[in-house]
Formats: C-alpha cells, sequence, structure tokens
C-alpha cells in the first residue's frame, strides 16, 4: 500500500453569505470574476425576531441560499467587498455575511502548484 500524503491548506479563509432566494448565482458570478475559484450554494429557511423590517413594513423572505466560498487570506477582502456589492447588501433584507479564518483545509491540488509553492527541500550533505 503507498502512502497517500494529503496537501494541507493553513492560509485560507471562509466566506458565508446568507442571502434573498435568487441571487446567489449573480453573487457567485462576481465572486469568481473577482479571483475565487467556485463555491457551495445551499438552500435554507430563515427565523427571526422581526417579520418585518424598518419604517417600510418590506416582508423579508423566510427562504435563503447560503454561499460559502473558501478563498486564499490574500484575496479575502477583494472578493467580500465584490459580494456584498453584487448583493446588494447596502439594502435593508437583503441578506448577511461574515468571514471566518480555517485553521486548515484539504482539497486536491495539483502537483505542478504544489511543486512551486513548496519551500525548496534542504540540500543533504554527504
Amino acid at each position: 500500500m503507498t502512502k497517500q500524503e494529503i496537501v494541507v491548506l493553513t492560509d485560507v479563509t471562509l466566506i458565508t453569505a446568507s442571502v434573498q432566494r435568487g441571487m446567489a448565482d449573480e453573487i457567485v458570478k462576481a465572486a469568481q470574476e473577482a479571483g475565487a475559484q467556485g463555491a457551495s450554494i445551499h438552500y435554507a429557511h430563515g427565523r427571526g425576531v422581526r417579520e418585518r423590517l424598518g419604517i417600510w413594513g418590506l416582508a423579508i423572505e423566510a427562504e435563503k441560499e447560503v454561499i460559502n466560498i473558501v478563498v486564499s487570506s490574500d484575496q479575502v477582502d477583494r472578493i467580500f467587498e465584490t459580494m456584498y456589492i453584487a448583493g446588494k447588501m447596502d439594502t435593508p433584507g437583503m441578506g448577511f455575511m461574515w468571514v471566518t479564518p480555517l485553521e486548515k483545509a484539504a482539497t486536491f491540488v495539483p502537483p505542478e502548484i504544489v511543486e512551486r509553492l513548496a519551500p525548496p527541500s534542504p540540500k543533504r550533505r554527504t
């Protein structure tokens, strides 16, 4: 049996956004244009103490889409801002976003990328 090597990513961050149903595709497209590699989208049902928002009495849809995107820590500010703008988060009731630093993550990383990013091996003296 061969030993399988796990490539662990340690400089990554999770961006999560809970948005109105139907908005996720547009937000993910904008995030990808800003450099995100992909996203996971799932559906949720929201509950809260307020059924209506503000003086306008806007009804907030209970059906939500939740977007999860893992990005490198140096991309997080740019992608977060892009998602905020694409999701119209400055409008009441459009959604909520947050960032979570990840201790470590793992996925397939092509060998040529691993070789390029891995620190050089110390040379042995004979």
